[in-house]
């Protein structure tokens, strides 16, 4: 997700989402400008903070997931990660992730040019703890379980709601040591708090890209 201001001229932040189509559970990290080796870095990084396994990693057609350097990313790693794409000229292919660009990205920082490189760990402090907390512990989402058509209309069928966290939980497929870990989370924070804390992030966030606007001119 780029942080350009609507133009790709120059150098940027970029955002890039990850989701788990099990859980919904979703994490996004800031990296300067897209290249193969800040995405490996920031994917590596995700994977050992992550609160189960990654068993398969599926990317779009960009040049910054679709290189050699993700791919012996998965290709080394243990287990096995399953590495695979959509298909070209299929946007519907990533509708999972271009639907938590919106809420998760968009949502929380708008659509300003940020070319500071500075605000990279500034964003990332947000985005790996209080975010990452509020969306995935406390924030319930519904899942499609089936979608068939009648007549002009398609009827969809949708899963309770739930949280990432608690479909985790109850998944046998989640060891009991990654289950105390979420447990723990969930007993060390409060969704008010956090909200606050994400407001006061977000002050120092915008501020810092004010007076670089008002520097420049």
């Amino acid at each position: 997700m780029s942080h350009g201001g609507g133009t790709a001229a120059g150098n940027f932040i970029w955002s890039i989402t990850y989701k788990d189509i099990y859980s919904a559970w979703t994490e996004s990290r800031a990296v300067w400008n897209k290249g193969a080796a800040n995405i490996k870095q920031r994917t590596l990084q995700l994977m050992k903070e992550l609160p189960f396994t990654i068993l398969g990693l599926d990317v779009d057609n960009g040049s910054e997931f679709l290189n050699y350097s993700i791919y012996e990313l998965c290709k080394n790693a243990e287990p096995r990660i399953e590495f695979t794409r959509s298909r070209p000229y299929h946007k519907n292919d990533n509708a999972h992730v271009e639907q938590r660009n919106y809420t998760h990205v968009r949502n929380l920082l708008g659509y300003d040019r940020l070319e500071d490189p500075n605000m990279v760990e500034i964003i990332n402090g947000l985005y790996k703890n209080e975010w990452s907390l509020l969306k995935n512990l406390y924030c319930p989402t519904m899942q499609l379980i089936s979608k068939y058509k009648v007549g002009s209309k398609y009827i969809k069928k949708y899963s309770t709601p739930k949280t990432p966290c608690q479909r985790l939980l109850e998944s046998d497929k989640v060891s009991d040591e990654k289950k105390r870990i979420l447990l723990e989370l969930l007993k060390q924070s409060d969704p008010y708090i956090l909200k606050q804390s994400i407001e006061a992030k977000l002050n120092v966030i915008f501020n810092y890209q004010q007076k670089k606007i008002t520097r420049r001119n």
